[in-house]
């Protein structure tokens, strides 16, 4: 890659379908309107960039671009579709994919018409993918974007032309040999892909793409809790207190039947990921070598290095069944429930004796509430609970790639540091989140990072950045790579 090039990283943009404002339950997915979509932020974004670089750039969009898992909408036409996609989204299968990029194209014709005069201008989009656009491993999915950007479809499956507009990765970029770049859900346990290179299972018989533990919940669990905002994990990972608040609060009259829809949305969740996740992958051995290659030319790497960052991705949390139940909470209505029948049966092995009311079962279900809700509150979420990044990672990314900078995103949090041998980025995130309900109190800011061209020593220097569209002076540096430790601090 020419070391010459303005380097643009993007992530977490979250297209998804538009919801349209609901008489009856006014707050349901508003974070999902139209006056929230960040479509003409990112044309302004894209123009501003073109004219700071003066030459071509390369857009590296880093991951969970486009949201399948948040996509409701099902087609009129009479196809078959289960009753659970009806209600929370459809599956992963390649047509159902093709429909949810259809979607998503046509409720957004502004970023697509932004982006693809861009690419026109001789510029290059590079799409690393995430967790929550995992569905853009079908080739006739990406036949689609490109289509809708009016770019030509990377020709070849081993090849990859030096001047290809639009190129997909499946989980990694190499940018200018300095920078490793992923969406970071690979070192994840609640979201890592299983393989990514062989990413289809076969479900009764039709091959669909495997979707990872986090992104199943939130399809099954956040689609039908409309007022938990998705793109911010504060908004949906409470304790049991503000749970209650909440849901006193926004969901008494539009949703009282709130704790069955959790109930039956993280049973499919549990049953859904333990289903898919031990199906081994649709894999044919005579094409293993080809795809590493593929994969190794979109990536700017070679075979040999796909193959030892494949081998660093964390194991699944859906390994270990327990743990997922726990951060769904099944694990404390299960417990709750041998409260109560427990305490059920002590009352009638007394009446057997010495008859007594039926509410003599709230004594020893009062005292076995103690232990129980000791449990519950040493009960912690497990989402990002260790950095995407750790030393040892660090040490072993540099070692295959060589790179001294690793930008992810994933975890919404901008960040740059120093871990180990590399200067790490997190590029934050786009989608416009809200604290509330209403949308009315702001989270974040559309953070990215600028790599720009090597100097007179031969080195690019990176920045992370804020966008401010409607500012006089737009960019806003956050932090400028010193290659030291330092507390991320505004400009």
């Amino acid at each position: 890659m020419d070391s010459g090039l303005h380097t643009f990283i993007v992530s977490d943009m979250h297209l998804t379908e538009a919801h349209e404002p609901d008489d009856v339950r006014p707050l349901w997915m508003a974070y999902k309107r139209r006056e929230f979509f960040i479509d003409e932020d990112f044309a302004g974004f894209l123009e501003h960039i073109e004219r700071k670089a003066a030459g071509p750039v390369e857009l590296i969009l880093n991951g969970d671009i486009f949201d399948f898992d948040s996509v409701t909408a099902v087609p009129s036409k009479d196809r078959h579709i289960e009753w659970l996609e009806r209600s929370r989204g459809l599956g992963s299968e390649e047509w159902k994919s093709q429909f949810k990029m259809k979607v998503i194209i046509e409720d957004h014709p502004r970023f697509f018409e932004a982006l693809g005069e861009f690419l026109m201008r001789g510029h290059r989009a590079i799409f690393v993918i995430g967790n929550h656009d995992v569905e853009l491993y079908w080739p006739s999915v990406q036949r689609m974007l490109c289509d809708a950007l009016g770019a030509p479809f990377p020709a070849g499956i081993g090849e990859e032309e030096e001047d290809e507009p639009v190129v997909f990765c499946n989980w990694f970029y190499l940018s200018g040999g300095d920078t490793y770049v992923s969406h970071g859900h690979q070192y994840d346990p609640n979201c890592v892909v299983r393989d990514p290179v062989d990413p289809l299972i076969e479900v009764r018989g039709k091959p669909r793409v495997r979707i990872p533990f986090g992104d199943l919940a939130a399809r099954y669990m956040l689609n039908g809790m409309g007022y938990f905002n998705p793109h911010q994990s504060e908004n949906y990972i409470m304790s049991a207190v503000s749970y209650l608040r909440f849901f006193f609060r926004y969901m008494l009259r539009t949703q009282p039947l709130l704790i069955w829809t959790w109930f039956w949305g993280a049973y499919a969740t549990l049953w859904i990921s333990l289903r898919t996740h031990w199906l081994p992958p649709m894999r044919d051995p005579l094409l293993v070598d080809d795809k590493v290659r593929s994969i190794a030319a979109r990536s700017r790497a070679t075979p040999s290095m796909v193959r030892k960052l494949n081998a660093l991705h964390v194991p699944s949390a859906t390994n270990n069944p327990f743990r997922i139940a726990r951060e769904l909470w099944l694990d404390r209505a299960f417990f709750l429930l041998v409260v109560l029948f427990f305490s059920w049966q002590v009352v009638l092995h007394i009446n057997i004796a010495w008859p007594i009311s039926p509410l003599w079962v709230f004594v020893p279900a009062l005292i076995l509430m103690l232990p129980y809700a000791a449990y519950a509150s040493s009960v912690r979420p497990t989402v990002f609970e260790t950095p995407l990044l750790t030393e040892h990672l660090a040490e072993l990314i540099f070692k295959i790639t060589g790179a001294r900078r690793v930008v992810f995103g994933h975890t919404h949090q901008p960040q740059c540091e120093r871990v180990g041998p590399v200067t790490f980025y997190n590029g934050g995130f786009w989608s416009k989140a809200f604290a509330d309900p209403e949308c009315t109190i702001r989270l974040g800011e559309q953070t990215f990072v600028w790599i720009r061209p090597a100097g007179t020593d031969g080195e690019r220097t990176a920045e992370l950045c804020v966008w401010q569209a409607s500012e006089e002076t737009p960019v806003r540096a956050l932090f400028a790579e010193p290659g030291v430790a330092a507390e991320m601090q505004p400009a």
